[in-house]
């Protein structure tokens, strides 16, 4: 009996510990990345609308540090897999568009920006590339 009582409280003190760390998360916003929801939003589709295309595998750790760069608004991007679900391949759009290394940012004129750093390729440089304006610092959306 003594040990359901106890169970009971260690529950109770889990559930109000899970709530504050919930509490936290959804009221600093933005994702696991650190950068605040629709901080890149604008900029990703910008990116988009201009025929950047974004080439990587999804095992990739540098592909991984790139999507992170942009928070949530990665998901706006022209992204490509080029991986097979195994891992062990590449897919055909990738083989027929000669990609070599991810990430690969590839521009409407066929232009390959090279990789700059550990993720992959800077927004400035991609900025720059495109003329799509970035967020001025601090800026959410």
């Amino acid at each position: 009996m003594e040990n359901q009582k106890l169970n009971v409280v260690f529950i109770i003190i889990f559930v109000l510990i899970l709530g504050g760390v919930l509490t936290f998360v959804s009221k600093r916003g933005g994702d696991a990345s650190g950068v605040p929801d629709g901080k890149y939003d604008t900029f990703a589709q910008c990116l988009k609308d201009k025929g950047a295309t974004f080439y990587g595998a999804f095992w990739c750790p540098h592909c991984q540090a790139q999507k992170k760069l942009f928070g949530s608004a990665y998901k706006l991007l022209n992204y490509v897999e080029c991986s097979t679900a195994d891992g062990n391949g590449q897919t055909q759009i990738c083989k027929d568009k000669k990609i070599a290394s991810y990430p690969t940012w590839e521009l409407k004129d066929g232009t390959r920006l090279p990789v700059e750093n550990s993720a992959g390729v800077t927004l400035e440089t991609l900025a720059q590339k495109t003329s799509c304006e970035l967020p001025p610092e601090g800026a959410t959306k």
